[in-house]
């Protein structure tokens, strides 16, 4: 534990959902849903709109579509997220050589790593930090913890979550804590908030009057443990600078801990199929899959299986890494998915633009290797699009050989909404590609 309040963590307040409104006018202050859009789709995102009917990430859109019927459903585009977090990424590694990226939308900073860190700014340099990724995403907002730990730093963040700044003084770790609910515990997911229910254990400083002993009993040996030493705040880990590595990976943290085995196949298979279509766009296939779990106790385990042969196929991506799911015992959650692949080769399939047989009729968005020569083989809500006598777009939506585009842009207003024959020669698609993670 340090003895300053140094570690930063920053998170995008519902990212996906807030870059679509922010490029889309007539969205803004409306419910929004950014994930799969089929029936096997599930929700990356949901604007705080929509959050207020009980829509969560990780959930099935079809659950979304009952709780929020109202809402715009989106596919996605994943470039614009990428290049969103770039942007902010970079402003963070203005600020500090430690930088720990935890997905595109959230991060650990240590800002003690700063040059000239003075303690007693924390609160102007937070505020700063904010405001210019504000101003350089053009009107992303984050939600801000800082601690003397990780653990203090996470649960700081979500304090006043949305687009708000909660400090944690050294030294009022346990008492900050101990008023808060177990689940506040990152870790503490469903299953474990009804073990721990069952006991008569809901707030942090009831779990506290716990032994360890009677924890591992109750939860198993590492959550036991694990959770023994967190509801006494005493996390020392530090802040990790990631290193670029040599593979293409999707990864998503979830709001609450999943334990649903098809829930996280459905997950797995639509990780696949983005980095499917990665790999595709950049003319490139690999040899090892790896998948990576975070489990409720923070513990991180990865699991890879070399292919004899370089494949790009999403197809066979997914059903390696649901094996490498069917081995691990995920009865107490997982916080965080993903799929990767690494062992990259300079290859390119004959047909570049191919997507696998079974994915034909489902309605997901699919890569951007669906993307020939700017005409889309689906059209799916959200997409960019440009008309040679309109200008540019988005879907609104598409069906029976027809498209209905919305026209307006980041830059300007809400405009007309016009209808086309799905092969209008004069319409073409944008160039922000597509989303799957």
């Amino acid at each position: 534990m340090r003895s300053t309040a140094s570690i930063m963590h920053l998170d995008l307040d519902a990212f996906f959902a807030s870059v679509e409104q922010r490029d889309k006018p007539s969205l803004r202050g409306k419910p929004v849903i950014v994930g799969g859009i089929g029936p096997r789709g599930v929700v990356a995102t949901a604007s705080y709109e929509a959050r207020v009917h009980g829509v969560r990430s990780a959930m099935r859109t079809a659950e979304a579509r009952a709780r929020c019927p109202h809402a715009a459903f989106l596919g996605g585009r994943f470039d614009a997220y990428r290049e969103a977090s770039r942007i902010v990424m970079e402003r963070l590694r203005q600020e500090s050589d430690l930088i720990e990226p935890l997905s595109l939308d959230e991060a650990f900073v240590d800002l003690a790593a700063g040059d000239d860190f003075d303690p007693g700014e924390v609160e102007r340099i937070v505020e700063k930090i904010r405001a210019d990724i504000t101003e350089l995403t053009g009107g992303l907002t984050a939600s801000v913890g800082v601690a003397s730990s990780k653990l203090m730093a996470k649960i700081a963040s979500e304090v006043n979550k949305p687009d708000g700044v909660f400090v944690i003084a050294p030294g009022t770790e346990a008492d900050v804590l101990a008023p808060m609910q177990a689940t506040a515990i990152p870790g503490v997911g469903p299953a474990t908030a009804e073990r721990l229910r069952r006991v008569g254990i809901s707030t942090v400083e009831e779990l506290r009057r716990q032994s360890e002993d009677e924890l591992v009993r109750l939860l198993g040996q590492a959550s036991g443990r694990s959770l023994f030493r967190l509801a006494r705040a005493d996390d020392d880990r530090p802040v990790v600078a990631s290193r670029e590595s040599k593979s293409v990976s999707v990864e998503d943290t979830f709001e609450q801990d999943i334990s649903d085995r098809l829930q996280l196949e459905t997950i797995i298979e639509r990780m696949a199929r983005n980095v499917s279509g990665r790999l595709r766009k950049s003319g490139l296939s690999g040899r090892t899959v790896t998948l990576k779990m975070r489990h409720h106790d923070f513990q991180t385990h990865t699991r890879s299986s070399t292919l004899p042969h370089p494949t790009d196929n999403a197809r066979t991506l997914a059903t390696i890494a649901r094996g490498l799911l069917a081995g691990e015992d995920i009865s107490n959650g997982l916080r965080l998915l993903g799929v990767g692949v690494s062992g990259l080769a300079d290859w390119v399939q004959e047909d570049l633009f191919s997507v696998d047989d079974d994915e034909q009729d489902i309605e997901d968005v699919e890569a951007a290797a669906d993307v020939q020569e700017d005409r889309p083989t689906r059209w799916y809500p959200g997409m960019d699009v440009h008309h040679e006598t309109h200008g540019d777009g988005w879907v609104w939506g598409s069906g029976l050989g027809r498209v209905t585009i919305r026209f307006e842009t980041r830059w300007t207003p809400p405009g007309p909404v016009l209808t086309f024959r799905t092969d209008d020669p004069a319409l073409s698609a944008g160039h922000t590609g597509t989303f799957q993670s």
